[in-house]
C-alpha cells in the first residue's frame, strides 16, 4: 500500500533530535526549550488537592467557568481589553493546539497566510493541512524587526491569515505600539484574520510592557490571540493554554477545538483558577525572574568565543559562533553536542529559505547549576 504523505517536508522536529542527542551523549542541554525547575509548590499542591477530590473526569470542553473568568479578569488588567468569560475565551491542550485550531477555524484551500521567518516549526504544517499557502516574510537581522512594506507587498485578495509572534521565538524580538499600528493600517478594510501567538507575553525584560493586540481594540477585533500557562507557570508538560477571540471568531475556534482534543486536563485547570485568584503576583513577577537569568547567563557566557544578540524577551539567546567555526548552523550543533557537550538549536529549520548565518538558540530557563555546568563547557569551545 502506497501512503502519499500530506506533509512531505515534515520529519521529526529538530527539538526532538536535539534531545535525543543531548541524552546520548550526556551533554546538558539548552536546546528544548523548557524550564529545568518546578512549578510554584502551591500550584502543584492544588493539582493533587484537585485529583484527591475527584476532579478526574472531563472538563467543560471550553475550559471550567472558574478558570475562564481569571483569563477575563487577567486580560482585563493586563491589557485593558473586556472580554466575555462563556464566548470569548477558551481553554485549550496548550498553545500548540490553539494554534492549530486558530488555523483550521478559518483558513481554507487555496488561502495564503503572511508567517515571519524564523517561524516557529508548528506553523506551516497547520497551514498546510487545511490546503493553503504559507507565505514567508523575514524579519530583519540583528535585530529581527518586522519590514511593514514587505507586508503590504505580500498581501493579495489570497491572504486570509497574518501571523505575528511577539515576544518571539526563536529571536526575542519584540513588537512595538508602532508595529501594531502598521499591521492595523495593514488589515484594515479586508477580511484578514490575526493570528497572534503571544505565550511569552509575561517575558519581556528592560522595564518594557508587552504589547498584545488585545491592547489595540482595532486588533482585538478581529484576532484571535493564543496564551500559554506552560510558559508563565514553568509547567510546560502539563499542557494546558487558551485562547482569546471575538465572540464571532470564537465560536469557529471551537468548532475545530470540540473535535480536536474536545477538552483539557480537568484538574490542572482547577488548579490555575484557583492560583490565578490567590497569586496574580507571580505572571507580575515574572519579568524580573527571568530577565535575573537572561543577565546571569549572559555574564557567565560572556568569556566565551560567542557573539550574544540583544534579548529583549523570552527565555532564549541567540548567539553567532562565526569565531569558533564555518560549519552550517546544523552541522555545528551536532558537533557541539558531541564534542562540546552542550545541545542547543541551529535557527536553519525555523527558516523556508535560511539566509546562512551562524546562529544558534540556546535557552536559559534553567537551574544555577545547569547554566553554569553549560557556560563552563561552551566557554571551552
Amino acid at each position: 500500500m502506497q501512503i502519499e504523505t500530506k506533509l512531505p517536508k515534515v520529519g521529526t522536529t529538530i527539538f526532538s533530535v536535539m534531545s535525543q542527542l543531548a541524552v546520548e551523549h550526556k551533554a546538558v542541554n539548552l536546546g528544548q526549550g523548557f524550564p529545568d525547575f518546578e512549578p510554584p509548590e502551591a500550584l502543584r499542591d492544588a493539582v493533587t488537592r484537585a485529583m484527591a477530590e475527584g476532579r478526574n473526569q472531563y472538563a467543560p470542553g471550553i475550559g471550567l467557568p472558574t478558570l475562564r473568568e481569571q483569563i477575563a479578569l487577567k486580560t482585563e488588567r493586563m491589557y485593558g481589553h473586556k472580554l466575555s468569560a462563556d464566548t470569548e475565551v477558551t481553554v485549550t491542550s496548550g498553545a500548540t493546539e490553539a494554534l492549530f485550531a486558530a488555523i483550521a477555524a478559518v483558513v481554507r484551500t487555496g488561502d495564503e497566510v503572511i508567517v515571519f521567518d524564523p517561524a516557529y516549526d508548528s506553523y506551516e504544517p497547520a497551514i498546510e493541512l487545511q490546503g493553503a499557502r504559507a507565505v514567508h516574510i523575514p524579519l530583519q537581522a540583528p535585530t529581527f524587526a518586522v519590514d511593514w512594506q514587505r507586508v503590504r507587498d505580500a498581501v493579495t485578495p489570497k491572504t486570509r491569515m497574518i501571523l505575528v509572534n511577539s515576544p518571539h521565538n526563536p529571536t526575542g524580538a519584540v513588537l512595538s505600539a508602532a508595529d501594531l499600528d502598521e499591521l492595523a493600517d495593514i488589515v484594515r478594510d479586508t477580511e484578514i484574520v490575526v493570528l497572534s501567538d503571544e505565550v511569552y507575553e509575561h517575558i519581556v525584560y528592560d522595564g518594557a510592557k508587552h504589547e498584545s493586540v488585545l491592547r489595540h481594540a482595532e486588533l482585538a477585533a478581529r484576532s484571535i490571540v493564543v496564551s500559554s500557562f506552560g510558559k508563565t507557570y514553568h509547567c510546560t508538560g502539563w499542557k494546558v493554554g487558551y485562547a482569546v477571540a471575538p465572540k464571532a471568531l470564537s465560536a469557529e475556534f471551537r468548532k475545530v477545538h470540540q473535535y480536536l482534543t474536545f477538552c483539557t486536563f480537568h484538574p490542572a485547570q482547577v488548579a490555575f483558577a484557583e492560583f490565578m485568584a490567590s497569586t496574580p503576583e507571580h505572571y507580575l513577577e515574572l519579568p524580573a525572574f527571568y530577565q535575573a537569568k537572561r543577565d546571569r547567563f549572559r555574564e557567565l557566557i560572556k568569556p566565551s568565543r560567542f557573539t550574544l544578540l540583544d534579548v529583549p524577551g523570552g527565555y532564549f539567546q541567540l548567539v553567532d559562533y562565526s569565531a569558533i567555526s564555518n560549519k552550517d548552523d546544523v552541522a555545528f550543533c551536532e558537533w557541539m553536542v558531541k564534542e562540546g557537550g552542550v545541545a542547543a538549536i541551529p535557527l536553519t529549520p525555523f527558516y523556508d529559505k535560511a539566509p546562512g548565518t551562524h546562529l544558534l538558540r540556546l535557552c536559559f530557563a534553567k537551574s544555577d547549576a545547569t547554566m553554569d555546568a553549560a557556560a563552563e563547557r561552551l566557554c571551552k569551545l
